[in-house]
């Protein structure tokens, strides 16, 4: 089976230390990028950490599709302790660092310890420099992507780094890497913050290539001439649909379509793109580099999400103003659907919609945690109380923007992922949209024989997550592709998606997460009986716990 090759490098902040681990074991089982870091958090990090202490570390991990040219494959994954979540958390973000991570020929790069002044990490394939960066002190993103240009000679695509938002502990902090790329969601950027790492930069020539099929080149060939119109508008092309079947969270989820959709819709969007934009090595360029001369903004996106989040659920029907808040949220490295979900719910408690002004006022003092921002800045789960307003999180995350009242099993999904409300943990809407032929398709309505179909995605998604392999890639993936790149059965390739995933879920249940937390702020018709279905076929307990056993027959468990 392809797998990472390399050791892992430990890089303690507190102590300036660091130290290589062989962990042939792990990368042979699992692969590389979630998977890996994840087998490795489950082994390191105590289940008792605090996501903002010394104990809680962070993986950065490639996967063995990182040593070659193949579209789709410029990712890098990150995973700790969320802040947000207080569970196991993995995200990954595109851009151009992936390369220069595996350049660095490690295995994986754990950051752990907490520095007692504010530090830059220079990780190469001769070692690492500590630097201590005070003049970086509440810097933003495109601030410290200069320094590095400045005074290190390496350019953005070396560099993952955080904002104020950050350094503030914001609890939906992201780290950025290619300025506008985000590790998003969970609020790792908060950890790095915690550590008094404000940026790492990447380089060497070490990288591990590996054997792997010439279908490759297919594949690249393929995403170079596809007519997708992702290549236009990116992933809100599927904003008209999700309003059009009422998936489309409005005016903080009050309503489920927006009357003012035109206006932030796919092509009023694609309408504001001004060039390509892709991520490493891929030539698909579904990325959207944005501009309004008029206002003088420029940025990358708003993708769907975000339109979601600061559009529909905010009541704004301008993409310009859209495009202003994603700017401001990577400049400060925040997570644009957990920021734009919080501020909506701030505007639905002072009868505030659609007040753009108010909104970027209030992005800004969430960043810097200053006045009411600094309650926003906890999270909805921790907020909404005070503001007398829904719940509307899992888990503590708040929601994606492809709606499980519409879309239940989506809602499902929604409920049981470790990480929470994230649509990327089964892309289940892809099937009850449908975004896939119609012969494939799932009803929308109903949660009959879904339990093990989101089981099916979830051990897809974690397995994709290992090799790595973009989302958007569906469409040229066949399981008969992965099995020529991976030169193993799929179903094998399946099984370590289904260990990661029982790994996540064991080592959430060591943190008191359990069934009580597999809930959704509104009713499904027959949920509880899909849960306990989800919970027999993975012969999990009914208390949605994994059976100790089952990590004990890890093929790599812990000494």
């Amino acid at each position: 089976m392809l797998h990472v090759k390399g050791p892992l490098l430990t890089v303690d902040v507190g102590a300036h230390d660091t130290r290589t681990t062989d962990i042939a074991d792990v990368l042979e089982s699992f692969i590389g990028g979630r998977g890996v870091a994840t087998r490795l958090a489950h082994e390191r990090i105590p289940f008792d950490a605090d996501p903002l202490g010394h104990e809680n570390s962070l993986f950065f991990t490639t996967g063995p599709m990182q040593t070659s040219n193949m579209s789709f494959t410029g990712r890098t994954n990150c995973t700790g302790v969320s802040p947000l979540t207080g569970g196991l958390l993995s995200s990954n973000a595109g851009g151009f660092i992936s390369r220069n991570v595996a350049d660095t020929g490690y295995g994986a790069v754990e950051i752990t310890g907490e520095s007692d002044e504010l530090v830059a990490l220079h990780v190469s394939d001769e070692g690492v420099e500590f630097e201590a960066v005070p003049e970086l002190d509440g810097a933003t993103v495109p601030e410290v992507t200069e320094y590095m240009a400045d005074e290190h000679g390496l350019s953005e695509e070396h560099t993952a780094c955080i904002g104020p938002a950050g350094e503030n502990l914001v609890r939906f902090a992201s780290i950025m890497t290619t300025e506008s790329r985000a590790f998003g969601r969970g609020g790792l950027g908060a950890v790095l913050g915690a550590k008094n790492v404000k940026a790492i930069t990447f380089e060497g020539d070490s990288r591990r290539t590996s054997d792997i099929d010439s279908i490759q080149m297919d594949i690249h060939r393929e995403a170079a001439t596809s007519d997708s119109l992702m290549k236009e508008q990116g992933t809100t092309n599927v904003t008209d649909l999700a309003n059009q079947v009422k998936a489309l969270p409005t005016r903080y989820f009050s309503e489920l379509s927006y009357e003012g959709v035109e206006g932030i819709n796919g092509e009023a969007v694609g309408s504001k793109k001004y060039k390509k934009g892709t991520c490493s090595s891929c030539a698909f360029a579904c990325k959207l580099p944005t501009r309004d001369e008029e206002r003088g903004i420029e940025t990358e996106g708003p993708e769907y999400e975000t339109v979601m989040a600061f559009g529909s659920n905010c009541d704004v029907d301008d993409v310009v103003d859209v495009m202003q808040s994603n700017e401001l949220c990577d400049r400060y490295g925040m997570d644009t659907i957990s920021c734009g979900n919080a501020v909506a719910a701030y505007l639905a408690a002072n009868d505030e919609f659609g007040n753009t002004e108010l909104i970027f006022e209030t992005v800004e003092k969430i960043a810097h945690r200053e006045g009411e921002g600094d309650l926003l800045a906890e999270g909805i789960d921790r907020f909404h109380d005070e503001l007398g307003v829904d719940n509307w999180t899992v888990k503590g995350l708040s929601f994606a923007a492809h709606d499980g009242r519409k879309l239940h099993g989506q809602g499902l999904s929604y409920a049981v992922a470790t990480r929470g409300a994230d649509h990327m943990f089964t892309t289940m809407y892809t099937w009850e949209y449908p975004l896939v032929p119609n012969d494939e398709a799932l009803p929308q309505s109903g949660l009959d024989g879904k339990p093990e179909f989101v089981i099916e995605q979830e051990n897809a998604r974690a397995m994709e997550d290992c090799g790595i392999v973009c989302r958007f890639a569906r469409s040229f993936m066949t399981p008969e592709r992965f099995e020529a790149l991976f030169d193993e059965e799929y179903g094998t390739l399946l099984s370590v998606g289904e260990r990661v995933v029982e790994l996540e879920r064991h080592f959430n249940n060591q943190r008191g997460i359990d069934r009580a937390d597999d809930t959704l702020p509104y009713e499904l018709p027959g949920f509880e009986a899909a849960l306990e279905e989800y919970y027999a076929q993975r012969d999990w307990n009914e208390d949605g716990t994994v059976p100790d056993a089952v990590v004990d027959d890890d093929p790599v468990s812990a000494d």
